[in-house]
């Protein structure tokens, strides 16, 4: 039980985190941000707007956004005094071990990277469907057997280009960061560009007719449409994990975690009225809402424009991802509870390498031979239960070190972790019996494994 309750000093994290830890340092506020954005806004953005508008919210559904956005910053801000605080790799997973000990920091470790894999080999699976949707319109089709994995289709043995683009993310996140970096940035640009353009051009087709009635199934549905559009409003915490790769982690961490929400949120707030003022709500409820609306207008040209934006979006929600899961495990290989060896950097391109590579290969073993439904159901737990932690964290610490100095400081404690905390509890609760039977099979595994061999090896019992 000692072991559990193993903590790390902040002191000596910041010390830490000041010093060379063998990863480059070249990520400003821009990069970062980025990063952020790259794991909010997906495709998702294109399709849970018309969804949670057709079956829950109506036209209110910008108020489900809202709602959702505002929940989800309830724990950006406690994200971001941490990020201010300990400029450590790790995100969550450093965050619990100064707090609430050795123990529960493994626990979220564990969690975090069975979560992050399975984004990462959802996403892949979505990209896949587009990127075949494409080349079918241009004439290209693959072989029957390489369209999607086992029960997705007569003929269907694996997901070949899902494969593919897991690997090619492994691949370029092991180079120098600074060219991974460019290719997310360039990635967001495109895709923050093209929402941009298709909200300016929707904005002149809205037909205010649409929106009334406002609230056809009432505030309880714009509260099931704030829990359906949370998962979309997520993801910034994959930029916390690259804090030793920042140039100025304590400054710019905490800012590019609000910037990157603030202007998520703002893009998904626009759509959602766009949207629902080109077309009746109850038209929405289909795979493409944004492209089905664009049509009903005459503009059919929109559909590339959409797929494009999708594509882009898509990769770097992958390489977001894939980031922030290997310097997790990086993270937790060099404090002793993984072993040392998945720490190594490269000795080139100064990445940890190794970590990266396997969640690759893993990944496209995943997303290759696994129905999108069954690896997706995994997903959304793991993450609420991070979010509950740190939200909890900075409740104890501030009343342990009141008197630290802090950077960024989450304003309205305790109220803002309570409002992340309630709505997380919220989520978890109503996820699928399946979803909590598996997510404590991993657990217990995690559990064991730590019992067996991290206990012992870590660098603070050693010490």
């Amino acid at each position: 039980m000692k072991s559990f309750l193993r903590r790390k000093s902040i002191e000596q994290l910041q010390k830490e985190g000041t010093n060379s830890t063998g990863l480059r340092r070249v990520l400003g506020l821009w990069q970062l941000t980025a990063i952020g954005l790259g794991g909010i806004i997906g495709v998702g953005i294109f399709v849970l707007t018309g969804v949670a508008a057709a079956e829950h919210a109506g036209p209110a559904v910008i108020l489900s956004f809202i709602i959702a956005g505002l929940a989800s910053a309830a724990a950006a801000l406690c994200y971001a005094e941490f990020a201010g605080l300990i400029p450590v790799a790790g995100s969550a997973y450093t965050y619990s071990y100064v707090v609430l000990g050795e123990g529960a920091a493994w626990l979220i470790g564990w969690d975090l990277l069975l979560e992050y894999t399975l984004v990462i080999a959802v996403v892949a699976i979505g990209w896949s469907g587009y990127m075949q949707e494409i080349l079918h319109q241009i004439g290209v089709q693959l072989p029957l057997w390489a369209q999607g994995a086992p029960g997705t289709g007569a003929g269907h043995r694996v997901d070949l280009i899902a494969m593919i683009i897991s690997l090619a993310i492994a691949w370029l996140l092991t180079l120098d960061m600074k060219w991974g970096a460019r290719f997310n940035n360039l990635m967001v640009i495109i895709k923050l560009s093209i929402v941009v353009v298709v909200i300016a051009v929707g904005s002149f087709y809205v037909d205010t007719a649409n929106w009334h009635p406002f609230m056809p199934f009432g505030f309880h549905g714009v509260m099931g449409g704030a829990a359906l559009v949370f998962f979309a409003v997520f993801g910034y915490d994959t930029l916390t994990t690259a804090a030793e790769e920042s140039k100025n982690p304590q400054r710019d961490l905490p800012r590019a975690v609000v910037f990157s929400l603030t202007i998520a949120l703002l893009l998904y707030i626009g759509m959602s009225l766009v949207i629902t003022g080109m077309a009746s709500y109850e038209t929405l409820n289909n795979a493409a809402p944004i492209a089905k609306a664009f049509s009903q207008v005459g503009l059919n040209g929109i559909t590339l424009i959409i797929s494009a934006a999708a594509i882009a979006g898509i990769l770097s929600v992958l390489f977001s991802f894939m980031l922030a899961g290997s310097r997790i495990w990086f993270a937790m290989s060099r404090d002793g509870l993984l072993p040392n060896w998945f720490a190594k950097v490269h000795p080139k391109y100064k990445t940890p390498y190794r970590p990266t590579l396997i969640i690759g290969v893993v990944t496209a073993i995943v997303s290759g031979l696994t129905p999108i439904n069954e690896v997706a159901e995994l997903v959304n737990i793991g993450t609420l239960s991070a979010f509950i932690l740190i939200c909890a964290s900075i409740m104890v610490l501030r009343i342990k070190q009141p008197n630290l100095e802090r950077r960024f400081k989450t304003p309205f404690v305790p109220l803002v972790p309570i409002i992340g905390i309630g709505f997380s509890l919220y989520l978890i609760i109503s996820l699928p019996s399946i979803t909590w039977i598996r997510f404590v099979i991993w657990m217990v595994v995690g559990f064991v494994l730590y019992l067996s061999y991290g206990r012992r090896r870590s660098n603070l019992y050693k010490n």
